[in-house]
């Protein structure tokens, strides 16, 4: 198949449509359920009231908003999956916007901005004496501003939804796991909350020490996500085919179309009994390098994919003895080859992380 047929095959498997709507239309479409804007976002999205109010003002100026992509499901509602924190902060101005839980916010109040400083304090209607409110004829012209909408119709490829988000979302100011959390509430709702939950349990945090700004980047959901893809691993320790960023995403896309949450309770128990076991055994120290006298430096990702690896495939093993035993068997990885020849600062994760898993389940073995 040559450059022109593959078009020409690619093409017919996503449909789109773009056309311009009025605030006030989509006003309607959110108040109706026809419109989702996952609010799930908000976690990972956080425009300060600045930001908000600039939107605010670019509406109320003509200035461009950058088109807001779509995709329409099966049963015809829009599934948003760029301009989230567009509509988010249009509904949470005119007072309708509701949180995760159903909760409708509190009412946006603008701050003064660059080209409309006199913006500062305004509301869209009165709540409470001596508020500031725009006139009927301010909310009007907000109403019958257009924003534009790129479509990608129910007839695409089920896929075509999915794949515009990570393109849209690469090399923008997301971390990958915090693309990935998106890309999984999309997916899969019931599986991100369970990696959200997970991601917050008091034994897992209390040996994964990680900076502030890896936090705020969602490093413990992805740690969570990694864990279970070393759980699910099968295949040999060679090269992986991807770059590890990419294989993280792909796995976790097929994941979550098997994902059931009574089946998986199972995979979670694992996770649970294996932090609950490394906790005891080393507490903060266990994810950090041995000197052969102590532990130093910083979480060690290596460490981490080597132990848990190992720990979580022998978990009914390690039950059985005594936590000082386990953190003599973690403490030794840090001298052993099956370690050391996989874990240098010239192996990339693409190499390493195959090496890690297969090797750690037979290191660990009782």
């Amino acid at each position: 198949m040559d450059l022109i047929d593959q078009i020409a095959e690619k093409s017919k498997e996503i449909h789109t449509d773009g056309y311009s709507m009025s605030v006030g239309e989509v006003i309607s479409l959110y108040k109706d359920k026809d419109i989702e804007i996952h609010p799930e976002f908000q976690r990972i999205f956080r425009w300060s009231d600045e930001q908000k109010s600039r939107l605010i003002e670019s509406i109320l100026l003509g200035i461009p908003i950058p088109p807001i992509f779509v995709s329409q499901r099966s049963d015809g509602v829009w599934d948003v999956i760029d301009g989230v924190q567009r509509l988010s902060t249009i509904f949470q101005f005119v007072g309708i916007y509701r949180d995760e839980n159903d909760l409708v916010t509190d009412p946006l109040t603008l701050q003064a901005t660059e080209y409309l400083p006199d913006l500062q304090g305004y509301r869209w209607e009165i709540v409470g004496e001596g508020r500031k409110v725009f006139s009927d004829a301010l909310r009007r012209d907000v109403k019958r501003a257009k924003l534009e909408f790129r479509i990608i119709r129910k007839e695409s490829d089920e896929n075509a939804k999915y794949d515009m988000f990570q393109r849209l979302n690469a090399g923008t100011h997301l971390s990958q796991q915090e693309a990935r959390n998106c890309l999984l509430v999309m997916l899969n709702r019931e599986m991100f909350a369970e990696i959200t939950n997970l991601s917050e349990s008091d034994d897992f945090r209390g040996v994964c020490l990680i900076t502030e700004a890896k936090e705020n980047a969602a490093y413990y959901q992805e740690l969570v996500l990694r864990f279970f893809l070393q759980l699910d691993y099968s295949g040999p320790d060679a090269e992986l085919r991807e770059e590890f960023g990419d294989y993280v995403t792909n796995w976790m896309r097929e994941a979550a179309k098997v994902y059931k949450s009574d089946e998986n309770k199972i995979k979670a128990e694992v996770f649970h009994r294996s932090f609950s076991l490394l906790k005891e055994a080393l507490g903060e120290d266990a994810f950090r390098k041995w000197d052969g006298a102590r532990h130093l430096g910083p979480f060690s990702i290596s460490c981490f994919e080597f132990v848990t690896s190992g720990v979580a495939a022998n978990i009914d093993y390690w039950e059985t003895q005594h936590a000082a035993t386990l953190a003599d068997r973690v403490r030794s990885a840090w001298s052993s080859p099956e370690f050391r020849n996989s874990a240098g600062t010239g192996v990339s994760p693409r190499r390493r992380v195959p090496r890690l898993i297969t090797r750690a389940r037979n290191f660990f073995m009782g």
